[in-house]
């Protein structure tokens, strides 16, 4: 039996024992060890036709009434049929320790692959901090050099404009200095001019004493000449007298006469003399009087000079201290502006040196970010390898958990569900086979135990149930057929699950942190060359009919011939060979961003099918289908991808009895058990192994075939109610889910190629 492969077991062709241990067969000498003693007589090697042949071995018979032979080959055949068991059983032992190592090591390969993906993930994001660290000092940089460059250039300029006024004050400063020299010149040419004129001024001062003196002494001499003429003419009067009495005397005495004639000549010589010299006199004051009074108007004329002078002094004076002033002020201002000129000179040295520090420094950052930039280039090689190993990884440990998986997710009790409930009946075991992945469910004193690939408590957030999902909704990115479905009877959380509650961010449901996931990873996918284009369906199977939840032209009067049974807008399914679904006539929406799908949720869940039952005020009367197709194209590999991703939200399971549907309520209620129904069979066909699978039976089972029979990546939700009165419901329901999960699909295939030119994306 070693060596040899052994029949397929469910579907799988089991591996040669040789291949489990290692690639080595059990020979003689390689044989479990035994613990039957003397038993086995040895090592013996067991084969497929040693196995058939003592199963088919025959006893002996010389003497078939020799009993005592009979019994020793009796015994001898047991001993060896026990010697072969006990060597399977040994076998089984280490293939179980084996199977064991092999779990061991593909959780240990597991806990790498994700240690990976983190270390991965910081060290792209050191990077990307790195990077855009170092972008922004060399920016800043940039922003430096070309603004030390503006100061170096407006510097300069500066410079230059103040060596030309330096040059255009040197310049008036010489004019300037010129027209100090020339009012200095004229300054002093006043000045001694000035001087002249006051000793001139001295001079005619002293020749006007002088001539007041002469003057004077004209006077005095006129005075004593007018006094000697009054002394004369009082003389002449006394002479008159006398000659009268000579002259009376005279005819007393003619000797007299003569000597008083020549007396009489002689004065009137005297006389004469006397009043030419008085003549002369008087015109020597009139001359006198003539150059007193021309040189008093001189003394005037030469008074008003001097004053026009004293003026022309003091506005020259005036002009002399101003020119000064402005001098010294522009001195000072030369004497700043050469100070300024030393400051921009060192300035400017100071930015040269700055410059080319700054270039230096500049080269350098250019040098690293180039070293940066090639390390960053290596790092996304690395970071598109380890994508390449993670999605291989990811999907191998996929595949290994299987195609189709199963998680329960209980709901909380509520209030009213709280005060009713004495006992629960659902509880979790605690062991480590089967923490987190089992749930017991105990009902008329029978207890009924589930395992499934997760299991969510009561307690459990929105959160940490899409971290279980979130590898799968990655999948749709790299290119595979994902499908995500929540099943259970009405109450039960499906619809919370699936799509969260409005107005809550925090317990947003599946499909909007799905979509956010999607999203992100599209948006930090860029700079490896990844760009995708979305779109997006809706539609809802509502009484075995499929109805578009974005048809714009969709009125309510169409909605309701459809809920009264008439027949509206025909929508029908097709395969193609590869496996592909196609709905004919859906509305498919190109989407860009969270907001665009969001906007989509909302139209299409106002124009979802709802009703009120005994067990939900608000209850889905119809199967919610939710298609994202993503179509993504690496522009450096030249890789295509095309995913899909599919969210469905089953309408719940109940009883007529308790959910006391009448009416339209109660043929929604039979069409909707119809389709579960169908959902049933079509997976207890698939666990037995069926050559064929009633898909058809429904328009739900028909639009899953590629979820549940092709190679799509599925999930199930089982949504389990803890109220007491539906123990019967989740019982029903876990079991339904325990025989989905034993059931095996084709494997997941990756989808690398382009888009056909006038084909939409399939659904499933």
């Amino acid at each position: 039996m070693v060596g040899t492969p052994i029949t397929p077991i469910n579907g799988r062709t089991r591996p040669a024992f040789g291949v489990v241990n290692g690639g080595h067969d059990l020979g003689p000498s390689s044989a479990p060890p035994s613990n039957a003693g003397s038993d086995y007589g040895g090592i013996i090697e067991f084969t497929r036709e040693d196995v058939e042949a003592l199963l088919n071995e025959k006893a002996k018979r010389k003497d078939r009434f020799n009993y005592k032979e009979r019994c020793e080959n009796m015994m001898d055949y047991i001993k060896r049929l026990k010697v072969c068991i006990r060597w399977f059983q040994d076998l089984e032992l280490s293939y179980s320790l084996e199977q064991e190592r092999l779990k061991n090591s593909l959780e240990l390969a597991q806990s790498k692959c994700m240690e990976i993906e983190l270390l991965l993930k910081i060290k792209e994001e050191e990077l990307n901090s790195i990077i855009v660290e170092m972008r922004r000092n060399c920016t800043s940089l940039q922003e430096k050099l070309i603004k030390e460059e503006t100061e170096k250039a407006v510097a300069a300029e500066s410079l230059v404009k103040e060596r030309e006024a330096r040059l255009k004050f040197e310049r008036s400063q010489s004019t300037l200095e010129e027209d100090l020299g020339r009012a200095q010149g004229e300054l002093q040419s006043a000045n001694e001019k000035i001087t002249s004129l006051n000793d001139m001024y001295k001079r005619l001062q002293d020749y006007i004493t002088g001539l007041q003196q002469y003057n004077g002494k004209l006077h005095s001499d006129l005075s004593s000449v007018e006094d000697e003429l009054k002394r004369v003419e009082k003389e002449k009067a006394t002479v008159v007298e006398n000659l009268t009495m000579l002259k009376g005397q005279l005819t007393l005495s003619m000797s007299s006469q003569e000597e008083a004639t020549k007396q009489k000549d002689a004065l009137t010589s005297e006389v004469a003399s006397l009043r030419l010299e008085l003549h002369q006199v008087r015109e020597d004051r009139a001359r006198q009087m003539s150059q007193v009074e021309t040189l008093t108007s001189e003394l005037v004329k030469f008074r008003d000079s001097t004053e026009k002078s004293s003026s022309e002094l003091d506005n020259l004076t005036a002009k002399t201290n101003e020119l000064e002033a402005k001098c010294t002020l522009q001195d000072i201002q030369i004497k700043a502006l050469q100070e300024q000129l030393t400051t921009a000179e060192k300035k400017l040295q100071v930015s040269d040196i700055s410059a080319i520090e700054t270039r230096i420094e500049f080269e350098g950052q250019q040098k690293f970010v180039k070293e940066l930039e090639r390390r960053l280039a290596e790092a996304e090689y690395k970071v598109i390898e380890g994508e390449k190993l993670r999605k291989g990884l990811h999907n191998t440990i996929l595949e290994l958990k299987g195609n189709i998986r199963v998680f329960c997710r209980v709901r909380p009790l509520l209030p009213d569900e709280a005060c009713n409930t004495d006992n629960k009946f659902i509880s979790y075991p605690t062991s480590m086979e089967a923490a987190g992945r089992g749930i017991d469910l105990t009902q008329s004193g029978a207890k009924h135990s589930f395992t499934f690939d997760k299991v969510f408590v009561p307690d459990a957030s929105q959160e940490d149930v899409f971290v279980e999902i979130s590898q799968l909704v990655q999948s749709a990115l790299d290119g595979y057929k994902v499908c995500i479905f929540a099943y259970g009877q009405t109450g039960s959380g499906k619809t919370y699950t699936m799509m969260g509650r409005p107005g809550h961010p925090e317990e947003k449901g599946l499909i909007p942190r799905s979509l956010e996931q999607i999203f992100q990873t599209r948006q930090s996918q860029q700079p490896q060359g990844w760009k995708y284009e979305m779109q997006v369906s809706m539609l809802e199977i509502y009484n075995e009919t499929i109805r578009d939840l974005l048809a714009m032209n969709r009125s309510s009067s169409d909605a309701t011939r459809l809920e009264n049974g008439s027949p509206g807008k025909q929508y029908t399914i097709k395969h193609d060979a590869s496996g592909n679904t196609h709905v004919s006539d859906l509305t498919v929406v190109d989407v860009q961003s969270v907001k665009e799908v969001a906007f989509l949720l909302s139209q299409a869940a106002n124009s979802r099918s709802v009703g009120k039952t005994q067990m939900n005020e608000q209850s889905s009367r119809s199967h919610f289908v939710f298609t994202l197709r993503i179509y993504g194209v690496n522009e450096s590999t030249d890789q295509q991808v095309q995913g899909v991703l599919n969210l469905i939200d089953l309408a719940g399971s109940e009883r007529l009895s308790k959910s006391g549907s009448t009416g339209d309520r109660l043929k929604e209620t039979q069409a909707i058990n119809k389709s579960l129904s169908s959902l049933s069979d079509v997976i207890f066909a698939l666990a037995k192994k069926e050559d064929h699978i009633p898909f058809r039976n429904s328009k739900l089972t028909y639009l899953l075939q590629p979820c549940l029979g092709g190679d799509s990546k599925t999930l199930m939700f089982v949504n389990i109610s803890p109220d007491q009165s539906s123990a019967g419901e989740s019982l029903c329901s876990l079991r339904f889910a325990a025989r989905v999960n034993a059931c095996e699909i084709g494997t997941p295939r990756r989808n690398t190629y382009g888009r056909t030119t006038e084909s939409r994306l399939s659904y499933f």
